[in-house]
C-alpha cells in the first residue's frame, strides 16, 4: 500500500508572490488546507506556509517558491498527502483503498466483481462494481448494502438490494 495519496494538482500561479492554485482531488478545500506537509510523488517534502480556499480551489504559499517565476516551473505537479498525516474515522475509507475490492455476497459468499471506482454524490458515494463478463452495477455506500470492509484482506461483502444484481450470470 502506498504511504503517499494524490490530494491535488497545481494548476496556476496566483498574484506576484509566488502563490499557487491548486485544484483539491480530496474530500474538500478545507481537508487540503489543514496540511503542513504535502508531498511530491518523489517523496520530497513539500513545506506549506499558508493556505487559504478561494471557492473551489485552494490559494498555497509553499516555502521556497517566492516570486511567480519559481511558481510557473510547479505548474501541474501533484501534490500529495501522506497516510501518516490523516486519521481516518470508523468506517471510513480512502477510495484508493477501495479500488481493487473484490465484492462478494455476505451471505452466501457469491462474487460480483470488482470495484474499479467511487463517485461521490454527495448523500452517499456509489461503488462502481465490475463483474467478470465486464457489465458495470452500481451500488450504494449506505450501512443497509456494504455489511463489511476488509481492505487488509481485498474483500468487500454486501447484501445487495432486490434486483441488484438479476440476470447477472452466477460465476464460479
Amino acid at each position: 500500500m502506498n504511504n503517499l495519496l494524490e490530494a491535488g494538482k497545481i494548476v496556476s500561479v496566483f498574484g506576484i508572490k509566488g502563490e499557487v492554485k491548486v485544484q483539491p482531488w480530496c474530500d474538500s478545500p478545507e481537508f487540503l488546507c489543514e496540511f503542513d506537509t504535502l508531498y511530491y510523488k518523489s517523496g520530497t517534502p513539500v513545506e506549506i506556509e499558508k493556505s487559504r480556499r478561494a471557492k473551489n480551489i485552494v490559494v498555497m504559499k509553499i516555502k521556497g517558491v517566492d516570486t511567480v517565476e519559481e511558481a510557473q516551473k510547479i505548474r501541474n505537479r501533484v501534490l500529495y498527502i501522506s497516510r501518516d498525516d490523516v486519521e481516518l474515522d470508523e468506517g471510513c475509507y480512502f477510495i484508493a483503498d477501495l479500488i481493487g475490492l473484490e465484492v462478494v455476497d455476505a451471505d452466501s459468499g457469491r462474487v460480483y466483481g470488482t470495484i474499479t471506482d467511487v463517485t461521490e454524490t454527495g448523500a452517499n458515494d456509489v461503488y462502481h462494481i465490475k463483474a467478470q463478463d465486464g457489465k458495470m452495477y452500481y451500488i450504494p455506500a449506505i450501512p443497509q448494502v456494504v455489511a463489511e470492509t476488509d481492505t487488509e484482506n481485498g474483500i468487500m461483502k454486501i447484501t445487495p438490494l432486490e434486483g441488484l444484481f438479476e440476470g447477472m450470470e452466477e460465476v464460479r
